[in-house]
């Protein structure tokens, strides 16, 4: 499957690869997409811009879910940076209480 909206494959690093020309969906797009219908003497939709779209679709979410989940550990780290720091100012304070 070949099609116009159809994104380059990711290369073996299993990294999306977005080139200049591509662009994410935004919920507009997805919610104004239409498709043409298919040839004579056949019903419904054609199959190939549909998977395509799909796939485009999915594409997005799964960029989305893969920065969500980065978001969530940077702030993890964010975080235990902050308990660590914090944890050691006390302890310097509580030194220094001491020592007076």
């Amino acid at each position: 499957m070949n099609g116009r909206n159809q994104r380059p494959e990711p290369p073996s690093g299993g990294a999306t690869y977005r080139s200049g020309a591509y662009t994410s969906l935004l919920p507009w797009q997805v919610r104004e997409r239409r498709f043409a219908p298919t040839g004579v003497g056949r019903r419904g939709l054609n199959p190939d811009d549909v998977y395509a779209f799909l796939d485009r679709v999915a594409g997005d979410m799964a960029a989305v879910y893969a920065a969500l989940a980065e978001s969530r550990r940077e702030t993890a780290r964010i975080k235990a940076g902050l308990r660590r720091w914090q944890t050691d100012q006390a302890r310097a304070r509580n030194e220094r209480g001491q020592a007076q």
